[in-house]
């Protein structure tokens, strides 16, 4: 996407839920004057590519991979993990919020096209509103996987008729998502010259996603099934490179979020995931979870494979396990990174030797758990701690995955299926998917088997890509993932530890389940220098959201979900 496409200028008018029902800003043109021509429904079409209509991925970096078990910031535990979500809870009034002004303005440039049809040719009339479509059945995507019923509403509405909204049921809401997305896919080309705006192929990979995140596997295997049909999309031959800040565009990218420091737009808070030799802070880390769900390269998990050595955890695993998280002694971006205690100095980016600041004995706010993020670590990031990649969405990678899962759960795993999780498997290893000897290829024809292949390729795909929340809530697996000690390092037992005992000792092997959750606390918890540094809570009513708690006191008729 180009500059054009994300104009920071405020559109027509915004609209939340019942609250913040700001028509007119004194910023915005009215609606009375509005959509007099293309250029003015392209103004308003633009802005819903902003963050602001995105706020689920862009409000923060990593944003709900935190209240997942891939994710661990020292002892600090996230009210999602401490089960004390309410109705006050900063991200649900967020989130709704963000996700209502972006069905408020969809609707309102689908309403206000009609004003500017004697200046618009009708190919233009329904591409326009087919874009607006899109982004309106995304939000309400979002809405209905976290709230269930929502307020539903397909056109401009009043303050009395807002505040008289009750809760539509989400089969019903979701009935008009998929003919948004069905809208947007007839209407909407498959590419464009210049500028780069949502696609037949984009409104079929998100239809899928919304298929898949509700369990509807024949509609999700179909829009997979489109997507990948287009010919839009491909996968990048180097996984790790997808997530560099220089990657400014790729094949793989269905949406993303541009962020450039010339558009003024960039993500902050880095110095929390990088490495405190490269002057970072290292609060927040991978899990030592995340560290044991990545397969062998047998295609077996830890606990099953020969080729396992708890001594070196690093070794025969899944090449994206080293793309994603720092192997101790590792050289990054010139910096040795090395949480290992008894190595008590280290090489910086200048050949210098210095305090390895990155080992609990030396500094005692290194990662508690020892581990550091590689994925996406770039020397863009060390300037200012500050990212100026894209925010990707979605990839093509999840969309052949979205397919492998609804064949497998329609109970049709044929060579369609096996290639499609094949094609993502083999890319990691550098491989072509026919080249089955060359890489743990998925060959069963077994659903559990075909199933748990899935769950633990996407967890070791889509890591840090806000992906694993979803899958946790969908699969009804958070309660079995979150509820659980956080493991960290003891600096005491550190200080007398050596290569044998610091870390996994030879046969200390913590266990993966077929969902590729893994269980730490009767497996590694209290031997070594691991101890609990904090307890995850997972309360049942979370698989739901709480509506705002000012949403419900100003909307007599919408009633709150249970348990909060």
């Amino acid at each position: 996407m180009k500059k054009s496409i994300i104009s920071f200028i405020t559109g027509v008018f915004v609209v939340t839920g019942c609250v913040d029902l700001n028509l007119n800003p004194l910023t915005d043109g009215s609606s009375e004057n509005w959509f007099s021509n293309a250029q003015e429904v392209e103004m308003a079409l633009n802005e819903l590519y902003s963050e602001n209509y995105w706020w689920f991925d862009a409000y923060r970096l990593y944003n709900s991979d935190r209240w997942t078990d891939d994710y661990q910031q020292r002892e600090y535990v996230y009210d999602y993990l401490k089960g004390e979500v309410s109705s006050t809870w900063g991200d649900t009034e967020r989130h709704y919020k963000h996700f209502y002004q972006t069905v408020a303005r969809a609707n309102t440039i689908i309403e206000g096209i009609n004003k500017a049809s004697e200046e618009l040719s009708q190919t233009q009339i329904e591409q326009y509103r087919a874009e607006a479509c899109f982004f309106r059945a995304v939000a309400y995507s979002y809405l209905t996987f976290l709230y269930g019923d929502v307020p539903y509403y397909t056109e401009w509405i009043s303050l009395d008729e807002a505040y008289a909204k009750g809760k539509t049921p989400k089969t019903t809401v979701l009935e008009q998502v998929y003919k948004d997305f069905d809208t947007a896919a007839q209407y909407l080309p498959s590419s464009y010259s210049g500028v780069k705006r949502i696609t037949r192929g984009m409104a079929y990979a998100f239809k899928a996603r919304t298929a898949l995140w509700n369990g509807e596997w024949a509609l999700c295997a179909e829009a997979a099934r489109n997507c990948i049909g287009t010919g839009e999309f491909e996968l990048e031959s180097d996984y790790s490179t997808l997530f560099y800040p220089e990657t400014k565009s790729s094949k793989e990218f269905i949406f993303y979020i541009p962020r450039s420091e010339s558009l003024g737009a960039v993500s902050p808070g880095l110095k929390s995931f990088t490495p405190r030799v490269m002057g970072g802070n290292a609060t927040a880390n991978p899990s030592i979870e995340l560290l044991c769900a990545y397969l062998c390269t047998d295609g077996k998990p830890i606990d099953e494979s020969l080729l396992y050595d708890p001594l070196h955890p690093f070794e025969n695993r899944d090449p994206r396990l080293a793309a994603t998280i720092i192997e101790p002694g590792e050289t990054v971006l010139g910096y040795q990174i090395d949480p290992r205690p008894w190595v008590k100095t280290v090489t910086n980016a200048a050949g210098q030797s210095i305090s390895n600041k990155d080992n609990r004995t030396v500094d005692q706010y290194a990662a508690y758990n020892g581990l550091n993020l590689k994925k996406g670590l770039s020397a863009d990031w060390l300037d200012d701690y500050t990212h100026s990649g894209y925010i990707v969405v979605m990839r093509y990678a999840d969309v052949l995955l979205m397919l492998a899962e609804a064949k497998c759960e329609l109970g049709e795993i044929d060579d369609e299926a096996k290639e499609a999780i094949n094609k993502v498997r083999a890319r990691a290893y550098g491989v072509d998917y026919r080249m089955t000897t060359e890489y743990p290829a998925v060959t069963t024809d077994n659903q559990d088997e075909f199933r748990s292949a899935v769950r633990i390729e996407r967890r070791m795909e889509l890591a840090f890509e806000n992906h694993r929340f979803f899958d946790l809530i969908r699969w009804k697996i958070a309660d079995k993932a979150l509820n659980k000690p956080m493991v960290g390092l003891d600096i005491e037992k550190l200080k007398t530890a050596d290569e044998n005992n610091w870390y996994f000792s030879d046969g200390m092997i913590p266990t993966v389940d077929k969902d590729g959750v893994v269980d730490l606390e009767s497996t590694i918890l209290n031997k070594n220098c691991f101890v609990q540094v904090a307890f995850g809570i997972f309360n049942a009513k979370q698989y739901l959201w709480p509506f705002p708690a000012n949403e419900v006191l100003i909307c007599p008729n919408l009633v709150q979900n249970e348990g909060y």
